[in-house]
């Protein structure tokens, strides 16, 4: 009877610590943040309906193409890495799967105020313009024009599913590298450094280090995690953010269910050692006595 009372004392201060003291260290090392918003509720949301051929025609003429290639319709990048990377700072990315990976709200406020959409107007602003240039229209109705440029970019985007590792790449493969399954940036770390302010980590281990709660906030809104951040918001749709993050655990943290089902075992185990421990204990006693 007193190792049991020993053991229930053992139990209380185990769960005073854990469901009292963890909790406080924990909101203080990961502090609150609001959940990530994939409807881009701050950047509002265009009524328009596009019209993919016309928005062909403004695409061209708003001279995109200066910038950005789209591979998948056999129209390459203007400049190479390297020529890419000095000029921008970060290498401007290809559009062919943007429509299917991005969301249309993000991408027609990214058209039109890419320092807003993005998310970093405390590091760019009229003394340090984005690289990326502001679509001010044609000349005819803007709303109507971006909603026709989004239109043509969600036409020439993927009909099949995408893997993962091709919605990493597309999304984040310009500024980081995945060195534990050889990819590496396209842009030039030089260029990187003097446009970010710093080199982007590589993302091998991002999902160990930060894990899968933190990485769906920061992603979609780097400002909640991490305020002053250079990194912009990427802009993904939950189902492409999920794909990205997916493919971060499988390349960074492969042993995760081979660990979750090792860690059942280890509890199961535990518990019958205990059980045959207190039943040898009592057969002892009971011979002495």
């Amino acid at each position: 009877m007193r190792e049991l009372k020993i053991l229930a004392i053992v139990i209380f201060f185990t769960a005073v610590v854990y469901w009292g003291v963890e909790p406080f260290a924990h909101s203080q090392m990961h502090p609150h943040v609001a959940p990530a918003d994939f409807a881009f509720k701050d950047l509002g949301a265009s009524e328009k309906k596009g019209d993919a051929t016309k928005g062909a025609e403004t695409f061209l003429s708003a001279g995109c193409t200066g910038c950005h290639g789209i591979s998948a319709l056999g129209m390459p990048a203007p400049m190479d890495n390297a020529s890419a990377s000095a000029t921008f700072g970060v290498v401007p990315p290809d559009l062919s799967s943007a429509g299917a990976i991005y969301d249309k709200n993000f991408l027609a406020a990214l058209i039109k105020n890419p320092t807003k959409a993005l998310n970093v107007e405390h590091k760019f602003n009229e003394t340090r313009p984005h690289p990326m240039i502001q679509f001010f229209g044609l000349g005819g109705d803007l709303d109507q024009e971006v909603a026709d440029i989004v239109a043509y970019l969600q036409s020439i985007a993927p009909v099949a599913p995408m893997d993962d590792k091709k919605v990493f790449t597309d999304a984040c493969q310009r500024c980081h590298d995945m060195k534990y399954d050889k990819i590496m940036s396209t842009t030039d770390k030089d260029a990187l450094k003097a446009y970010m302010g710093t080199i982007p980590p590589d993302l091998s281990m991002m999902i160990r280090s930060k894990g899968a709660e933190y990485l769906t906030t920061f992603i979609n809104n780097p400002q909640k995690q991490l305020a002053g951040t250079s990194m912009p918001r990427v802009g993904l749709s939950e189902k492409a953010q999920n794909q990205v993050i997916a493919y971060m655990e499988k390349v960074g943290d492969s042993k995760k269910a081979e660990r979750d089902n090792l860690g059942y075992k280890l509890i199961g185990y535990m518990a019958l050692f205990t059980l045959l421990a207190y039943l040898w204990k009592v057969k002892i006693w009971r011979e002495v006595h």
